[in-house]
């Protein structure tokens, strides 16, 4: 056999193999690309959270987080470490795979020794003063969006798919989302986040790299334009499948402050 013929041969068993690349791919399977982007079964890591107001003062929030997956569905706990005016305070999430099902989120106030649950309409507030939502802060159902592929374009030196995704829930708090999706990294490297009346939000990916073999998100900020503020987020420290126990993601357990 020729090597042209060899080269076909491999090219068209390469498209029976893999049906997805022979065709380009729809909104939702680039979504479902971003969901199960390889990230260990569990990840710890120390996040600064810089807050800068339209004067560009600054407040400066040390985080602790830890989470683990438990097969499609994952749970998470951050923990405030400074200032003292908000040490110790916890937020905890256990994230369903399931779009029909609500995630379940829960935020422990050491100074009111009260345990608040996140439900409802309380998902669209801002999590500690930061321009994430709890909703933000936590890991989207693929299918709570309908998205569609509209596009290619770079963001952020990466080659990116461009997708509008619109909430399946009306009630939801953005009309929609414009996404850029790394080709490569299978990161959302930008975000714009849209109500009714426009433009509120930019998302930006600043830092991005290959960590033990899995991409990391290591520096972003979030834009909000209609509060003139932002939030750096920094993220250091980082480690991959360390074994974490499960009694971290316990509701009792940030109630104790029994956390490292």
């Amino acid at each position: 056999m020729s090597k042209l013929a060899a080269g076909v041969c491999v090219f068209l068993s390469f498209l029976i193999c893999f049906p997805a690349f022979a065709a380009e791919l729809t909104g939702r399977e680039v979504m479902v690309l971003e969901d199960e982007r390889p990230d260990g079964d569990d990840r710890t890591s120390m996040i600064t959270m810089t807050l800068i107001n339209k004067r560009d003062r600054k407040r400066v929030r040390q985080v602790k987080s830890f989470s683990k997956d438990y097969g499609k569905d994952k749970k998470s706990v951050m923990i405030f470490r400074e200032p003292a005016d908000v040490r110790k305070t916890a937020f905890l999430s256990w994230e369903y795979d399931d779009a029909d099902r609500e995630d379940d989120k829960w935020l422990y106030m050491p100074a009111m020794r009260k345990t608040r649950r996140i439900s409802g309409a309380s998902k669209n507030e801002y999590f500690m003063g930061t321009d994430f939502t709890y909703d933000d802060m936590g890991d989207r159902s693929v299918d709570e969006d309908v998205h569609t592929l509209v596009g290619e374009e770079p963001a952020m030196g990466h080659d990116c798919w461009k997708i509008e995704s619109v909430p399946v829930d009306k009630e939801d708090m953005y009309a929609r989302k414009v996404l850029w999706v790394s080709k490569t990294a299978h990161m959302i490297m930008q975000a714009e986040y849209y109500d009714k009346d426009g433009l509120l939000k930019v998302y930006k990916a600043l830092e991005a790299e290959e960590r033990n073999g899995f991409w990391t998100l290591l520096s972003s900020e979030m834009n909000n334009v209609s509060r003139q503020h932002r939030t750096l987020m920094e993220t250091t420290e980082v480690c991959y499948d360390s074994g974490l126990d499960d009694s971290l993601f316990r509701v009792s357990t940030i109630q104790r402050g029994r956390l490292p």
